[in-house]
This record gives structure tokens, sequence and C-alpha cells, in this order.
């Protein structure tokens, strides 16, 4: 058996690939300065990048379906706020949208992947 340990083909291998993956998880987080930021840019990352860098794409996948899943879920949100139940959800899903880019960009600047919890797969 070969002594080289398999890397599935989405992990970040070279430091300028797992440098972009860092950027691309952290860049969640420029909705807490600029609204709007932090949905536009990781997509532009992801799709400036996802050709000269396929390990990215995995990474992008799972950034876009996230953003989406906590759109799903703040929606859901503002509605059960009408039983009280909605603010305490949306505080949930805020603090998620901090906790899950980092814990993505530090994963992939280690050259792993992670999969966010609670996302929905809408890009497999």
């Amino acid at each position: 058996m070969n002594q080289m340990e398999y890397q599935p083909h989405n992990s970040l291998q070279t430091s300028d690939e797992r440098q972009m993956g860092l950027f691309l998880h952290m860049s969640q987080l420029i909705n807490l300065v600029i609204p709007m930021g932090g949905l536009i840019v990781p997509i532009l990352i992801w799709q400036m990048k996802k050709e000269e860098m396929p390990a990215l794409d995995a990474h992008g996948k799972m950034v876009v379906n996230w953003l989406i899943s906590s759109f799903i879920y703040i929606a859901v949100s503002v509605v059960l706020m009408f039983v009280l139940v909605g603010f305490l959800t949306m505080i949930v899903v805020a603090i998620l949208g901090i906790v899950f880019p980092i814990v993505g960009g530090i994963k992939a600047n280690n050259g792993e992947f992670w999969e966010y919890p609670l996302t929905i797969k809408f890009f497999k």
C-alpha cells in the first residue's frame, strides 16, 4: 500500500488553496460590516476560483448551501416571531452564522473539509 495518506478531492492541499478556503468561509462575516456583502463576496470568490482550484469547489458549495439554509431559517424565525418562539430561533441562527464560518475557515486553513451542520444540500 502507498505510504501517502489518501486525500479526498475536496481537501485543500497547497497553501494558496488553504488560504483561499479560509477567505471563502470567513468572507461570510462581511455581513457584520456591510449588509449583503457576506452573501455576494463568498459567491464571487467561489465562482472566480473554482476552475483554478478544483478543491475549492466543494467548499464554495458548502458555503452557498449554508447561506441558502440560513436564509430559510431566518424566514421561518420571522414567521415564528408571532408566537414569540422566533426570537429565540433568530438568535440561534445569528450565532451559528458567526460560528460556522469561523470553524469552516479554520478547518479549510488546515486543509480539511467541514460540512456545516443543519445545512440543506442544494448543491452537491
